[in-house]
């Protein structure tokens, strides 16, 4: 899929795709600290914690990529009766395109993976959870809430990560079913015994699990497509998708072809939960429509998106859709985000430990004024994002009715050309405080006209110990006396 148009198209028609996606959810945690000695119990760093964050993981990372891309998913897994589980369904619940069914197990506890970080390193990662089969009638009402939703769904997926929920011959009943109704299956597998997967239409190994499962060496490219096969004679398979992280993917069907797609990542910041993006996009866009040579593609687009993100990332649809354009545009449409983009580029930016600044502003008619304020902005920071007046908020700031005089995409296109600026974020509020409460930046700049307390936002920046700063405005350049002048006024 050369033609980056064909693959827009698709990312925009993921709206209209339905995924039923049953596996094992997990809670990841992330316990942020420092560590500044060894402790004088036992040779091991202290970590001092500073900051802590919880997200969906497992089968809930496919699910968090699927609503990320677009598009609408239907969830169905077990949790135990505890806190941890209670945490999954409100971290569910938090996401509007999600429709989830969380059978409750007593006593089984829900799987959490606490990851110790610092400075950019984990230093330790600790897990509670079980593997055991789900009990017969448990089994049961798993089954009977996944069997009720594949008539609305497009594709079914099996996301596998070997704690329990999709042992025991759900995995097989679940594939029947869709099957039956005649959904395409797509599975992450987990473990080295495929025949639970028979008659799957398509599956996702990573180099180390096909090589698991094929017991066949997977070197070379002329391996990996004989393991493939290998897999599709054995158990039936639509498809084999071989993620191998540097090296790309390669798609090996079981009508003879094979489709090798390079690594799209320009820089690899973190590779957990690539494998969740590629799945969920893969089963979202053929959902959609596309066949599966298309679909991988987009799969590849996607997971170059994620690793050059921090923790286990998704890909958003715009991102996707940025990515394709990147082949053909300048870096400084890549720096115009959305919210979600900027907040992911800024804890990015953060675990780098870059201080990021904020400022805000039409820049209708960009003059030496504006120049000056942010230069000096960004000399007080590492990386500087920009807040854009919309069209429709230029207008209520009552800056006359020919105002703004140049679009938001202009005004937007022409700061990120700028190299003092690092993103720009359009936002359609009377005031930037949405973005600033979201993005959390370290410093928060504003012209020498005002004073600090009339800054907005600067209460929320100073709440969490963020500074504000006020830069000398260079007297004589406003846009208003830029007009006048060319008005002959």
């Amino acid at each position: 899929m050369h033609d980056h148009h064909a693959a827009v198209a698709i990312v925009e028609r993921l709206k209209t795709a339905r995924v039923l996606c049953v596996g094992d959810i997990m809670l990841d945690r992330f316990v942020y600290g420092s560590v500044n000695r060894i402790s004088p119990e036992a040779p091991i760093p202290v970590i001092r914690v500073e900051d802590e964050s919880a997200m969906l993981g497992g089968a809930g990372n496919v699910v968090r990529n699927l609503v990320s891309l677009g598009a609408e998913a239907v969830f169905v897994s077990a949790v135990g009766t505890d806190p941890a589980g209670d945490e999954v369904g409100r971290l569910l619940s938090e996401h509007p395109g999600v429709r989830a069914t969380l059978i409750p197990i007593p006593g089984r506890p829900t799987t959490i993976k606490t990851r110790f970080v610092a400075a950019n390193q984990q230093m330790l990662r600790a897990d509670r959870e079980t593997t055991e089969t789900l009990a017969g009638p448990d089994q049961n009402k798993l089954l009977d809430s996944a069997k009720a939703a594949i008539e609305t769904c497009g594709i079914v997926v099996l996301s596998d990560y070997g704690k329990g929920v999709l042992d025991g011959g759900v995995a097989a009943d679940l594939i029947q079913a869709a099957r039956e109704a005649g959904r395409p299956v797509t599975v992450d597998p987990k473990g080295i015994d495929y025949g639970r997967y028979r008659g799957a239409t398509l599956i996702t190994p990573n180099r180390k699990e096909l090589h698991e499962a094929a017991r066949l060496p997977v070197g070379t490219e002329a391996e990996i497509e004989t393991a493939a096969r290998a897999l599709i004679d054995e158990y039936d398979l639509g498809a084999v998708l071989a993620t191998l992280g540097p090296d790309g993917m390669m798609l090996v069907s079981g009508d003879g072809k094979v489709v090798v797609l390079d690594a799209e990542a320009r820089e690899v910041f973190d590779v957990s939960g690539a494998g969740d993006t590629v799945v969920a996009t893969l089963s979202a866009a053929i959902a959609a429509g596309a066949d599966i040579e298309n679909a991988a593609a987009l799969a590849n687009v996607a997971a170059g998106v994620v690793v050059g993100k921090v923790g286990t990332a998704s890909a958003h649809a715009a991102d996707v859709i940025a990515a394709l354009h990147r082949r053909g545009i300048s870096d400084a449409e890549a720096k115009v985000l959305t919210l979600d983009q900027a907040k992911d580029r800024v804890e990015a930016w953060r675990r780098q430990e870059h201080k990021v600044g904020f400022t805000n502003g039409c820049f209708d008619l960009l003059h030496p004024g504006h120049v000056s304020l942010l230069s000096q902005a960004r000399a007080s920071c590492d990386r500087l994002v920009v807040g854009l007046n919309s069209d429709d908020s230029v207008k209520r700031l009552g800056k006359g009715e020919e105002r703004p005089i140049q679009t938001e995409t202009a005004r937007a296109t022409v700061l990120a050309g700028l190299a003092n600026v690092d993103a720009v974020v359009i936002f359609g509020e009377d005031t930037p405080l949405t973005l600033i409460e979201t993005l959390r930046p370290d410093l928060l700049v504003k012209g020498a006209d005002y004073a600090p307390e009339d800054v907005v936002g600067t209460d929320v920046v100073r709440g969490y110990g963020g500074k504000v700063l006020l830069a000398e405005l260079k007297a004589g350049h406003s846009t208003t006396l830029t007009i006048r002048k060319m008005n002959g006024e």
